[in-house]
């Protein structure tokens, strides 16, 4: 198939998927697509699948691109996925370049992108007290339209979560100052690049995400060192 129609099935679970992007991929190794005689690209469903799994696990997992072709190299030897992460419609299990047959497209609902206030409550189960203090110390705040995003939705839920061990709103101020830190310098890497626009802008729109990954990945590692510092 040719990538405008690989584009069409991976928006159906990814919807900021785009051409650029799959063409990221590619450059980086994750996926090898035929070349016909003139040079189009021809997609199998093996592929579209290798590609479901990688946007799967960058998003979900906020893995760097390096694990997951890892990840991809562990399953193209025949070993199981270590992250199990697969789309609608795809078969859980090692990695096997087949696809299982997908519900029709308009019987899947879009993913919801926009949340009022009484949403947000109810998605985050959050009582409006916490979201409240959660605005006051910057941590979520709405659009200019009076609505909130997904990520409005995951802080409040994550920041709920944390309200039940005795983690305030007005404990995290230090979690947003650091993720606007690492966002400025992450943006220092690929502003020029989105500056040029055309296929090196969307390469940029790659590089943060893999930026992101590291990032996510880094904070981790060193949270987890200094814990056992504190216990040893």
């Amino acid at each position: 198939m040719s990538i405008g129609a690989v584009l069409e099935l991976l928006r159906q679970d990814f919807p900021d998927i785009s051409i650029s992007k799959i063409r990221y991929l590619e450059d980086q190794g994750l996926v090898e697509p035929e070349r016909t005689a003139s040079g189009y690209r021809k997609f199998t469903p093996g592929h579209v699948e290798r590609l479901r799994y990688v946007l799967g696990v960058q998003r979900d997992h906020y893995m760097p691109l390096r694990v997951i072709r890892e990840h991809l190299d562990a399953i193209d030897h025949g070993l199981e996925a270590p992250v199990g992460r697969f789309g609608a419609g795809l078969a859980p299990g090692p990695f096997a370049p087949r696809l299982v047959e997908a519900p029709p497209a308009q019987s899947r609902p879009e993913p919801q992108r926009r949340f009022t206030r009484a949403q947000v409550l109810i998605a985050a189960e959050i009582d409006d007290d916490v979201l409240s203090a959660l605005e006051s110390h910057g941590l979520v705040s709405a659009r200019a339209a009076g609505w909130f995003d997904a990520d409005a939705v995951t802080v409040a839920r994550t920041a709920g979560e944390l309200a039940t061990f005795g983690i305030e709103p007005r404990h995290l101020r230090a979690f947003r100052s650091a993720a606007d830190r690492e966002a400025g310098l992450i943006e220092q890497v690929t502003n020029p690049l989105r500056a040029r626009g055309g296929d090196v802008a969307a390469q940029a729109a790659g590089l943060t995400q893999e930026l992101s990954s590291l990032s996510v990945q880094l904070h981790a590692a060193l949270l987890k060192a200094a814990l056992e510092r504190g216990q040893a």
